[in-house]
Order: C-alpha cells, then sequence, then structure tokens
C-alpha cells in the first residue's frame, strides 16, 4: 500500500517534469528546430488538426524551417496558423514550400523568454509539491485509521520527500540549461 504511494507520486512527479520539457521546446531559440511548431494547429476539413499530421515540418538551416505539406490546398490555412501563433515567426511560401526563418532575438525578447521559461519552471515545482501534499495527505490518513505504525507514516514522508528533491532538482537543472540555450547569441 505504501510503496503504491510512493510509485503513484514518482510517476505524477516524472509526467510533470516531461510536461515541464514540452513546454520549454514551445519557447523558441533563436535555432530552428521543428518542435516550436508543435502546439499549432490548421484548420483541415473543418477540424483543427496539430500542424505535423497535415505536413512534414523539417530544418532546412540553423535558422529556417521547412514546412511540406502533403496537399497543396492547404498552404495558406498552414500561412495563416503560423501567423496567428504568438511566436512572432512570417512564413515564406514557394509553391508547395513553406519557410519560417527564425528571427535573431533581441535581448528584450531574450529577458522575455528567460522570465517565460522561469515561470514555467516555477509551475513544474508547484506541481511536484502538489503531488508530495497528495500522498503526504494519504499517508496521514493511513495513520488516523491505524493502518500503518508512526514509524512507517515517518519513513515514508522521508521517502516522498527524498522524491520530491530529486524532481526538483531535475527541474532547476532542465531551467538552467534553457536559461545558457537562450543567452547564447
Amino acid at each position: 500500500m505504501l510503496e503504491d504511494i510512493k510509485k503513484d507520486a514518482h510517476e505524477r512527479m516524472k509526467k510533470s517534469v516531461e510536461v515541464l520539457g514540452n513546454n520549454f521546446n514551445k519557447i523558441r531559440t533563436g535555432r530552428a528546430h521543428p518542435s516550436i511548431l508543435d502546439g499549432i494547429s490548421v484548420s483541415y476539413y473543418g477540424n483543427d488538426t496539430p500542424l505535423s499530421q497535415v505536413a512534414n515540418v523539417s530544418v532546412l538551416d540553423a535558422r529556417t524551417l521547412s514546412i511540406s505539406p502533403w496537399e497543396k490546398t492547404i498552404v495558406p490555412d498552414i500561412e495563416k496558423a503560423i501567423m496567428k501563433s504568438d511566436l512572432g515567426l512570417n512564413p515564406v511560401t514557394t509553391g508547395e514550400l513553406i519557410r519560417v526563418p527564425m528571427p535573431p532575438l533581441t535581448e528584450e525578447t531574450r529577458k522575455n523568454y528567460i522570465k517565460q521559461a522561469r515561470n514555467e519552471a516555477e509551475a513544474g515545482r508547484v506541481s511536484v509539491r502538489n503531488i508530495r501534499r497528495d500522498a503526504l495527505s494519504t499517508v496521514k490518513d493511513l495513520l488516523k485509521e491505524k493502518e500503518i505504525s508512526e514509524d512507517d507514516e515517518r519513513r515514508v514522508q522521508d521517502e516522498i520527500q527524498k522524491i520530491t528533491d530529486k524532481y526538483i532538482a531535475e527541474i532547476d537543472a532542465a531551467l538552467a540549461v534553457k536559461e545558457k540555450d537562450l543567452m547564447e547569441i
């Protein structure tokens, strides 16, 4: 029973860190990377469809993405979706191919992206702490119902805290990498 609580907390914290990684991928750096466009949906036959399901996104060079739609008729819709996104990208169409140049980051945009990354990291930390709180309250409930001893409760609390510390450290390390990446010119 206690192992299940620890395992559940561990898995949920791991998912929080994965979500943070996905959110970090959406914060663009000066380099082109297909994951920057992951959050973009295109109107395709009346349904909002992720861009990756209607086109092939690849990297042409360090600062340019290439999008080749599977149907020529969807090119204008993809352009509109990219321009409507809050990424600040301006696609250039050449027939069936859409090129998306990455504008160089100014000092101000770098600072804004770092601020956004820090907010994402803090949201990740809060999520991990909430999972810890849930797990600890479950353990306390078991103690109240006399299903576990006080020694077991103390031991499990320490183990849950160690798991929490591990994932908070992972979040901090990911933030440090993202900040370094954003500050690179």
